[in-house]
């Protein structure tokens, strides 16, 4: 199952990701400059993901990649994909897991893992 995943960006601003089941990047959001801007684009992804646009473009490496969209508005990129087909299996990815994904929220969080020096020390 994926995963939507909220985080800050360096800037202060929030962001999420949808991972896949192996935990690959999907595709990851606009800035939102609140958190709850966030929840609320997860929140409609979730329950009317068919009333999003899935736009597929090629970058000028020649990989593909798409851009999530609702009214004009684009609210996230894909990661690049090798081949047109991965990028197809990465929409319905999205299409069959989205509804029924978890959020995880690590924007509270600085640092995930503490610092190793104050591991050592705190064992000494």
């Amino acid at each position: 199952m994926g995963m939507f995943v909220i985080s800050k960006r360096f800037n202060g601003e929030y962001k999420f990701v949808f991972t896949s089941r192996k935990g690959k990047t999907i595709f990851t959001s606009i800035s939102c400059k609140q958190k709850s801007d966030c929840e609320l684009i997860i929140a409609a992804i979730r329950d009317n993901v068919e009333l999003f646009a899935f736009t597929k473009n090629t970058a000028t490496s020649g990989k593909y990649f798409f851009r999530l969209s609702k009214g004009g508005l684009v609210l996230a990129t894909s990661r690049k994909y090798s081949t047109e087909l991965r990028l197809k299996k990465g929409i319905e990815e999205i299409t069959k897991y989205a509804p029924k994904a978890e959020t995880l929220d690590f924007s509270e969080n600085d640092f995930v893992f503490p610092d190793a020096d104050s591991v050592f020390l705190e064992q000494d």
